[in-house]
């Protein structure tokens, strides 16, 4: 039974990340690919035919593969995902202005998602 609900979760989770990649690719400042590759692992994990649909698909699947193949992302993507997380992070640190706490807290979160991306491999 514990096998089928995480298999159930795991699927739910990924159409949930392909929706959130999908709305990436009409608003700017929400990043496509870091949900796209989640998506992924939850779909590896629980539903091979999702898996492969999302690696046979026209637009993602190139840097999808390249994602599974080689754990690296384009320099230029990986340039984007930067600026996307140092704009959104900035953005949401204004908006809550006067709540020291709440500021303190999003600056941590967005020095440890810059470090982490900063781990990740880059191909030209």
């Amino acid at each position: 039974m514990k096998t089928r609900i995480k298999h159930l979760i795991l699927i739910c989770l990924g159409w949930m990340f392909v929706s959130l990649g999908i709305i990436g690719v009409i608003l700017p400042l929400m990043p496509t690919t870091i949900f796209l590759i989640l998506a992924l692992g939850c779909f590896a994990e629980s539903s091979p035919r999702f898996h492969q649909m999302l690696l046979d698909h026209k637009w993602f699947g190139p840097p999808l593969k390249q994602w599974q193949h080689t754990h690296s992302m384009r320099r230029d993507v990986k340039k984007k995902v930067y600026l996307i997380v140092v704009l959104s992070f900035a953005i949401s640190i204004g908006a809550v202005w006067g709540h020291v706490w709440l500021q303190l807290m999003l600056f941590v979160i967005g020095l440890v998602l810059l470090a982490c991306l900063s781990r990740i491999k880059e191909s030209n």
